[in-house]
């Protein structure tokens, strides 16, 4: 069946009268609503005085009055689905091949045969009907604020768990790699409640040592530590007929564990320094990337503290697993930064969509959001190119970048060598993790205390990473 765009006209620009007045007998025999152009200033008039956009433009490349390129821009700024076709001589087939780098559709040479040339706006109009369509369906279906892309089988089946759990009031364990999205999910499952107009707290459970933490969930009296100057309500009941996500749960110390499960139990605070406690209504929504299961078998996390917060599960797959939705966040990715940034990125090279399905993320969905804002960044066209991208992630790392480790003919200081290799792993490794630093000390092999050590020993301690490592307990 052939598409019939939703506004058949075509708009014919040409100096030459004959030629002009040719195609549009030509074309309005085949149909379509023709208006003609004497030239460029009479295009552009054309184009701005027109109720809508003209599905196809058919234009002369070069004209006394101005270029037909000029016409091209001009057509596109009013609608990107228009199609233009350009009519040129032999001697500027270079211009024109340049102008459907630019977005024309396609060109043709004089002398030309009409039945092509028509056959040819038909195939225009049926692209222009389409890109229509297309357009129209994507904003049916594109995400609003706060909205999971992902439609492979795995992420569909996580979506459909979040559905069939969000209206109920029980705790849910949210587990996944580092930069999964653990906190969408969490913020998805609360926006689909019945406590959607109450709040939604996040706390990452690893950021803060153990006496800061216990005020910071249970809230505090005033004088009840040093420093304590003023009373403090606590999340719990700040999150009161709302939600509380506690990130990276399995970071708890175990004395802290005993209180939360009482408090998940009785659904009651006591606050530091309070002999009172408090009855709070607060929905416990949980997520962790360690193996919860294995901290429950060697005792850094408690058993009953686990079957609390497990009772309904949501694990989610690493963005490796679920490649087919790479190139749908990338376009979401590119849309967002593109608004930020002011730039109009339209999308991919098909070798730039290769890479970037290929591509294995230790990150996840926080390194892929990373390579997407890098690419908008550096893109100097409308399409992002592999170029773009950075090298680990297009594969031309070895065409562009020196040997790592190659002992010069002059030889060299080993312990210079050695440390700009680590500088280099590190940064690399927190660019991978979005500047996570529990996922760049595993993504190393290392601890994450040498991770830090190693940081602050580079001067990176500041610069570089956005988590820090739960200190010792301090005394009160």
């Amino acid at each position: 069946m052939t598409l019939v765009p939703p506004d058949p006209r075509i708009l014919v620009v040409d100096d030459e009268p004959s030629l002009r007045q040719m195609l549009t007998i030509l074309l309005r025999r085949e149909g379509h609503q023709v208006v003609a152009a004497a030239g460029h200033r009479e295009a552009l008039e054309a184009l701005r005085g027109s109720p809508g956009p003209f599905p196809v433009v058919l234009t002369d490349l070069a004209m006394p009055d101005g270029s037909g390129l000029d016409v091209l821009a001009a057509a596109k700024s009013r609608s990107a689905a228009s199609q233009v076709i350009l009519i040129t001589a032999h001697s500027t087939v270079d211009n024109a091949l340049e102008a459907m780098k630019a977005g024309a559709y396609d060109f043709v040479t004089k002398p030309f045969e009409p039945r092509e040339l028509a056959l040819l706006v038909g195939k225009a109009l049926e692209k222009y009907a389409l890109t229509v369509e297309n357009e129209r369906l994507r904003a049916q279906v594109r995400p609003k604020p706060g909205d999971i892309v992902g439609r492979s089988p795995a992420m569909q089946r996580v979506l459909e768990l979040v559905e069939r759990i969000a209206p109920t009031k029980t705790t849910v364990l949210i587990t996944g790699e580092s930069g999964t999205g653990k906190e969408r999910i969490a913020r998805a499952i609360h926006d689909r409640s019945e406590r959607s107009t109450g709040p939604f707290l996040v706390l990452n459970c690893g950021a803060l040592p153990e006496n800061l933490m216990e005020s910071e969930l249970f809230g505090h009296e005033k004088g009840a530590f040093t420093g304590a100057a003023a009373r403090s309500l606590g999340m719990f009941r700040e999150a009161d007929g709302g939600t509380l996500f506690l990130d990276e749960v399995g970071e708890l110390p175990l004395a802290l564990q005993v209180k939360l499960l009482r408090v998940l139990q009785e659904k009651r605070v006591r606050p530091v320094g309070s002999a009172q406690e408090t009855p709070v209504d607060v929905r416990v929504l949980a997520a962790t990337n360690r193996p919860v299961e294995l901290d429950v078998s060697e005792g850094r996390f408690r058993q009953d503290l686990y079957y609390r917060l497990n009772v309904i599960r949501v694990e989610l797959p690493p963005l490796r697993d679920r490649r087919d939705d790479v190139p749908v966040l990338a376009e979401r990715f590119v849309e967002r930064f593109s608004r930020e940034m002011g730039k109009n990125i339209l999308g991919f090279t098909a070798d730039a969509v290769r890479a970037l399905t290929d591509y294995d993320y230790p990150g996840n969905v926080r390194e892929l959001e990373n390579v997407i804002e890098r690419a908008v960044a550096l893109a100097g066209s409308s399409r992002i190119g592999l170029g773009d991208l950075p090298p680990a992630v297009s594969g031309l790392a070895g065409a562009t970048s020196p040997k790592l480790l190659e002992l010069p003919a002059r030889g060299c200081q080993l312990d210079d060598v050695l440390n700009e290799v680590e500088r280099r792993f590190l940064l690399e490794a927190l660019e991978r993790t979005g500047g996570v630093r529990t996922a760049a000390a595993k993504l190393l092999g290392i601890s994450f205390r040498s991770l830090r050590y190693r940081l602050e020993k580079q001067n990176l301690d500041v610069a570089a990473g956005s988590e820090e490592e739960p200190e010792e307990p301090l005394s009160r």
